[in-house]
């Protein structure tokens, strides 16, 4: 009898923690919970022996994720800047282009990459595409050598938040586009480090979850940087009735009041997206 139970209680946490590492390698911060995510959280609340567990997962994960945005010195030191650069985003699986230069460098699906990138060092990267990579704040010291960056694409990154947002003010001379869709750890304090990307043209901040009031946001991003343009919400997204319709009429008011002096100066901000492309 005692051997009987001791092989059930063997079977039982090897497949807990079969359960955990699946969870581990397969969720992400940014997705919904599974059906195993939901399992091992109601194991945690009523099987107080499987919290061990899951802190272990939160701190492989978090491992993981210190290893892949550790400064790469070394490489500045031997390769220079920018290859250095170059290397640490294709080592996230995200893609680059050089100033001057059309091809974009990006690895395959697997995550294997070309080093021709490593020809041009005297290059510098003029847009970054980082969709979905576990980029934070710690990784962009890999990045900051980057003054002439003009896009940035963040789409979906699970670790972007304000600490993020506030170190970006290494690119206010030069960065234009900014895409941060779908990141759920930015919340309405964290736009407002935005401020010192005096050079902001296009903002995309579709879809950010930790938002209550995406029509707000809105607008204080466009008070904050009247010459960028914000895409992926609306004025009236996440207000009452009462609130919308006042929204609506102080918006009409003040494209009136603005229209005269945008005619003045030939372009609205619509046509000065249009000429960027």
């Amino acid at each position: 009898m005692f051997w009987t139970e001791l092989l059930v209680t063997r079977q039982t946490c090897q497949r807990v923690l079969w359960l955990g590492t699946r969870r581990y390698l397969s969720a992400t911060p940014a997705s919904q919970p599974t059906v195993i995510s939901r399992f091992l959280l109601w194991l945690s609340q009523n099987f107080h022996d499987v919290e061990p567990l899951l802190n272990w997962s939160t701190t492989l994960r978090n491992r993981v994720v210190r290893r892949k945005n550790l400064f790469y010195g070394y490489a500045q030191r031997r390769y220079g800047e920018n290859i250095a650069a170059a290397y640490y985003i294709l080592s996230l699986k995200g893609a680059f282009r050089f100033a001057g230069q059309t091809e974009w460098f990006r690895p395959n699906d697997r995550g294997r990459f070309s080093y021709d990138f490593m020809s041009f060092p005297a290059a510098t990267i003029e847009e970054i595409d980082l969709s979905g990579t576990p980029i934070n704040c710690n990784g962009l010291d890999n990045l900051v050598t980057q003054v002439h960056l003009r896009r940035l694409t963040l789409r979906g990154c699970p670790e972007v938040d304000g600490w993020f947002l506030s170190r970006l003010h290494a690119f206010s001379e030069s960065l234009e586009e900014l895409d941060i869709s779908h990141c759920p750890r930015i919340t309405t304090g964290a736009l407002c480090a935005l401020i010192h990307l005096r050079k902001l043209q296009l903002l995309d901040i579709s879809s950010l979850a930790s938002l209550q009031n995406p029509g707000l946001v809105h607008i204080l991003i466009e008070e904050m940087l009247p010459h960028c343009l914000v895409t992926g919400t609306e004025y009236s997204q996440g207000l009452s009735s009462e609130e919308r319709m006042q929204t609506n009429s102080t918006a009409g008011l003040k494209a009136q009041a603005t229209q005269p002096q945008a005619e003045e100066n030939g372009q609205t901000s619509v046509q000065r997206h249009g000429e960027m492309h």
